[in-house]
């Protein structure tokens, strides 16, 4: 098989790259890869070898720029490919194609050019062509350099003529300013002399005055200690002064309100009970005449027997209204007692709605003070309860029952004053009643809740 040209086997080509004993100059290289770069898109994809596959989409740009060392080494090694991209070559440059195959190289040519088609096609001295192109690149390199160093070395000598110049002139403008400056400085050495002068006489009498400073001042402080003392001294007996007065007016006012709040609750309930009973018993007005006081009774008059008709039974719930109808009556209810003998499948929230809604009715109704007591042992969290119009609701304390927070409130009220305390709990009932209350059943309030 040969060349194109018909000037030598690839066999004989391959022995002449060998005679090369040298790296391709950089120049010729970078050619070749340039020239493979741009035949390598005419190619398909099974005329490519394996390893260039992968960039068969690039860009001849980009195939140049990640792919160069790849391209170079399929060219000296894979035969085939190296004479695929010899065809692409006569094709884009026949002239310079022809010129190699016939030994003559045109004159006018870039030396790289000729050796990057000369390493692609393999004409005849191809390696000579090489070499040629190679020291030509470098005697043009070595030219180019020796240029650049010339005008470096041009450049550096008029900045270095620039930098003397400059220096000279910032030399002897810093020898102005120094010799400026030491006259400066002889001035300030004397003003200084002159300060320091004033600065010792300065020091003298601030060691004086602040001996005598010292000196008033722990006069001074002896007298504020004393006074401090002193101060502390009538402070103190001041304070325990005003807190004893104070804890004196405090036990005053407390036993005084307390007192005045009981006398005068009794007596609001003592005249509203006369004013009660008056109009029970249909009392006439006070001018009394002595006839009026013989025993008598007159036609259509109320007889005791009359009167024990009018007695109720402990179950009706009547007896609540006429007891609830006393003067300043207060009704203290036993909560979930009676909410647990009325109601008792519905949870305890509800429960305690229900019963305080109905009893808000009945204050609305009766004008009683109603207050309701709840176990606070029964709650499994904190109560967000807003009380009903008329009725004070309480939970008991932790570690103190409902029936002890009953006996409690029925102990705090002043003797005379009617209480009616609602609850099933015999002990509670008895307690209660001992101490000057009412008890009544929880199934009396909720029938008379039931009517409301």
């Amino acid at each position: 098989m040969t060349d194109s040209a018909g000037s030598a086997t690839p066999r004989a080509a391959d022995d002449a790259a060998e005679a090369l004993d040298r790296p391709l100059p950089e120049g010729v290289r970078r050619r070749v890869v340039q020239l493979v770069s741009e035949a390598f898109g005419s190619l398909t994809h099974a005329e490519l070898p394996a390893q260039l596959r992968q960039f068969a989409r690039f860009t001849p740009s980009r195939r140049a720029k990640f792919a160069a060392n790849a391209m170079a080494a399929a060219v000296e090694s894979d035969t085939v490919f190296r004479q695929r991209i010899g065809e692409r070559l006569r094709t884009s440059q026949p002239e310079l194609a022809a010129a190699l195959d016939s030994g003559s190289p045109p004159p006018a040519a870039d030396p790289l050019d000729v050796a990057a088609a000369a390493y692609v096609l393999r004409p005849v001295d191809w390696v000579k062509l090489v070499a040629a192109a190679g020291e030509e690149a470098e005697r043009a390199d070595a030219e180019r350099a020796d240029e650049r160093s010339r005008a470096e070395a041009e450049r550096l000598r008029e900045e270095l003529a620039a930098a003397r110049a400059q220096t000279k002139a910032e030399t002897e403008g810093l020898r102005a300013e120094l010799e400026a400056v030491r006259r400066e400085g002889d001035a300030l050495q004397r003003k200084l002399r002159a300060a320091l002068s004033d600065v010792k006489r300065g020091e003298a009498a601030l060691r004086k005055a602040r001996a005598e400073f010292e000196a008033e001042r722990g006069e001074v402080q002896a007298e504020l200690t004393a006074a401090e003392s002193e101060s502390r001294r009538l402070k103190s007996r001041l304070g325990e002064t005003e807190a004893a007065l104070e804890a004196a007016r405090r036990a005053a006012r407390e036993g005084r309100s307390v007192e005045d709040m009981r006398v005068r609750l009794l007596l609001d309930t003592v005249l509203d009970a006369a004013q009660g009973l008056r109009r029970e018993l249909a009392l006439p007005p006070v001018s009394v005449r002595p006839a009026e006081t013989v025993d008598a009774v007159e036609p259509g008059a109320m007889t005791p027997k009359d009167i024990a008709a009018r007695a109720l039974s402990e179950s009706d719930p009547a007896i609540l209204d006429q007891l609830l109808a006393l003067p300043q009556a207060h009704l203290v209810v036993d909560g979930y007692n009676v909410t647990k003998t009325g109601y008792p499948q519905m949870p305890l929230e509800k429960q305690r709605l229900r019963l305080l809604g109905t009893l808000s009715l009945l204050a609305a109704q009766t004008g009683a003070e109603v207050t309701c007591v709840f176990d606070g042992a029964e709650l499994a969290a904190p109560v967000l309860l807003a009380p009903p119009r008329g009725v004070r609701v309480l939970f008991s304390k932790p570690g103190v029952t409902a029936d002890e927070l009953i006996r409690q409130l029925v102990r705090a009220e002043p003797p005379g004053r009617p209480v009616v305390v609602v609850s099933t709990d015999r002990e509670v009932a008895d307690g209660v009643a001992r101490a000057g209350a009412r008890p009544v059943a929880s199934a009396v309030l909720l029938k008379r809740l039931s009517r409301a």
